[in-house]
């Protein structure tokens, strides 16, 4: 099942598709996500039914917590030239940074000259799971979402740590949908590219994660509870612009697409900073 939040007409709600078309629901995306029945019994929603044309997809909903897992992809950390990690790599993206997947990102070149993309897997959490063994961990997994964990690479390198890196509004595209895991066979089979100005710059696969999403899951529950609608950043395959050589760096009216398969398609526009108001 797809479910998502969308404009419809003017109108925000939620929408759910399973298998037979979307349809709007009164019942809010995230309690779907977490078990709630869409309306009907069914799960194909209470309302009318639309066509994907007339939606406008939105944020599907603010995770309480989203949970960054950094150096998770061979490639990646090949390309970087460092050495492979022996633990998953954790850091904070605070909510505040997610939007939807065809919002405005902005960048300040004031913050940062090196605003960069990361194409992901994102990992919906369905229920609370705390200390969870790798072989129970895909129970507590919901769905998943195409994510990109926006980073400013400068600020990463002065701070040490990762919270103004990681964290500037709307630096956490989200969307369009959650597929529920149902529909994903296999978590470590799944395709994810991104375009920068219509250049492919990503083109890699879940299967080059280092450590998968079942660890994942367990791993960060044996340090702190995860809750229902938080979501777990899995890391991303190599090709992001500061490891190229020369680097290169998203500036406003740049245009970036994320692709994660079966996950829809993020379109995001590069903006810069709207004039401070009083």
């Amino acid at each position: 099942m797809r479910i998502a939040t969308a404009r419809v007409d003017g109108v925000v709600t939620t929408v759910v598709d399973n298998g037979q078309g979307w349809r709007t629901s009164r019942v809010p995306a995230l309690d779907v996500v977490t078990g709630a029945d869409a309306g009907t019994g069914t799960g194909t929603g209470t309302g009318d039914q639309v066509a994907e044309e007339q939606l406008e997809f939105l944020l599907p909903y603010r995770p309480p917590t989203i949970h960054g897992i950094g150096l998770n992809y061979a490639d990646t950390v090949a390309e970087m030239g460092w050495k492979t990690p022996t633990a998953p790599y954790l850091f904070p993206k605070l909510s505040s940074s997610a939007c939807g997947p065809h919002d405005d990102i902005v960048v300040d070149l004031a913050l940062t000259a090196r605003a960069d993309w990361e194409a992901e897997l994102g990992v919906v959490i369905g229920r609370p799971a705390k200390s969870v063994p790798v072989k129970e961990a895909m129970a507590y997994v919901a769905g998943y979402i195409a994510a990109n964990d926006l980073s400013a690479r400068d600020l990463q390198e002065q701070d040490g740590q990762w919270v103004r890196g990681k964290g500037l509004d709307t630096f956490c595209p989200l969307g369009p949908w959650i597929l529920t895991k149902d529909e994903v066979p296999d978590p470590q089979q799944v395709a994810i590219r991104t375009w920068v100005n219509g250049q492919l710059m990503q083109n890699g696969s879940t299967a080059s994660m280092i450590f998968s999403v079942a660890e994942l899951v367990s791993y960060c529950s044996s340090f702190f509870t995860l809750a229902p609608g938080d979501v777990i950043l899995s890391g991303t395959p190599a090709g992001c612009g500061d490891f190229r050589s020369p680097a290169v760096a998203l500036r406003p009216g740049d245009v970036i697409e994320v692709e994660v398969a079966g996950l829809g398609r993020q379109h995001s526009t590069i903006a810069a900073p709207a004039p401070h108001t009083v």
